[in-house]
């Protein structure tokens, strides 16, 4: 395999691990947003507690995709195998 190659997977790699990282982002701050200001959910959904459970959730979520999309980030910058395994 030709070094132009792996240089292209390697930028490949690092975007696709920026663009989870974002959206982990976006479901991190859609979650905070439902949980601290509910009132503006409460007419899409009907029970409080299906609101609440999804608010933590979507935190969850968000979290571990932001989390999981900045070690793919290293590790395609730095190559590394097991950053990019896990």
């Amino acid at each position: 395999v030709t070094m132009g190659v792996l240089s292209c997977m390697k930028y490949l790699m690092f975007i696709f691990n920026v663009l989870v990282f974002a959206g982990g982002t976006c479901l991190a701050g859609v979650g905070v947003w439902v949980a601290v200001d509910p009132a503006g959910f409460q007419d899409i959904v009907a029970a409080r507690a299906v609101l609440s459970t999804g608010a933590w959730l979507l935190l969850a979520v968000g979290i571990s995709l932001s989390l999981l999309g900045f070690l793919g980030c290293c590790g395609a910058l730095r190559r590394s195998r097991p950053l990019l395994l896990l």
